[in-house]
């Protein structure tokens, strides 16, 4: 009975080590997992700057071109940027604005784009008068207009509100005589001439007058666009007469900036204006010494 007892015993402590030995130990607990990284705020972006507003200008190269040079830093930081063409003549810049090519040019006085406007069916406005050059009477060879010998030839432009603002000023020389009343409306022609006091009126293409007066006969005289007198190597100082520019001239042929109907209210067109208007005449001639007058 002891023996069973004791059998008995050594079963159940045999099981109950066994029981033990099996048991796996409890498993080790996971170590928390990291929080997730703060999601960084997106960075600030910068209020999109307004885009500039390209204006493509027509000018003769001296001094439109030039004067346009001037303002165009002051243009650019009102968001402004200006994109100059040069033409040496006095058509293509009308038909370029005419056709869209040109937001606007600045070459020519109000009776010349009348004129253009009348012969050519376009419909160019004023934007703003900017400045007046003096139309002069010049020579490569005479010091006065005493010298000027009888049979002489004056070289006149061929356009008509130029050739009539010639002939005002040949006459307000006493070297011709124009029908009583002659003005600026009235746009006297060579042929209208009452007295040419025997000198030879020749009329010819404005822009080719310099070189066509470097080429002639000694003793010739030429009547000037201010812009060819220059670009030809001519100064209003080497002029033997000039237009008065105290007169109503200086009004009546004020360089303007010229636009199609409607565009004159444009911001960016009246921006352009106003600088011009804003010391770039005075800041031109303080570099060239050239007197043209500032209309404002």
């Amino acid at each position: 009975m002891k023996r069973n007892l004791a059998l008995i015993l050594a079963v159940a402590l045999l099981a109950l080590v066994l029981s033990a030995c099996g048991s796996s130990a409890p498993a080790a607990t996971a170590a928390p997992t990291e929080a997730p990284a703060a999601t960084e705020a997106p960075a600030a972006t910068e209020a999109p700057k307004a885009e500039s507003v390209k204006l493509v200008i027509g000018a003769s190269s001296t001094p439109h071109a030039e004067l346009l040079e001037i303002v165009k830093p002051k243009l650019a930081e009102q968001g402004i940027e200006l994109d100059i063409k040069i033409y040496d003549d006095y058509v293509l810049p009308n038909t370029a604005l005419q056709d869209g090519s040109l937001d606007a040019n600045y070459f020519q006085h109000a009776p010349y784009m009348n004129s253009f406007n009348a012969s050519n069916g376009t419909d160019l406005v004023s934007a703003g008068l900017v400045h007046y050059e003096p139309m002069g009477i010049y020579s490569t060879t005479l010091k006065a207009l005493s010298d000027l010998a009888a049979g002489a030839t004056i070289l006149v432009p061929d356009d008509v509100s130029n050739q009539t603002r010639a002939l005002l000023l040949l006459q307000q020389e006493n070297l011709i005589v124009l029908p009583e009343g002659a003005s600026v409306d009235s746009a006297p022609s060579v042929l209208d001439i009452v007295d040419a006091k025997g000198y030879n009126v020749q009329a010819a293409q404005a822009d080719t007058i310099p070189s066509l007066l470097k080429n002639s006969a000694e003793g010739t005289i030429a009547v000037i666009n201010y812009n060819y007198a220059l670009e030809g190597g001519f100064k209003t100082t080497d002029a033997l007469a000039i237009e008065d520019a105290s007169g109503s001239a200086a009004q009546t042929y004020a360089n303007l900036v010229a636009v199609r109907r409607g565009d004159e209210t444009r911001p960016e067109i009246q921006a352009l204006v106003a600088a011009l208007q804003d010391g770039a005449v005075e800041a031109f001639n303080e570099k060239t010494g050239a007197g043209i007058v500032s209309i404002k």
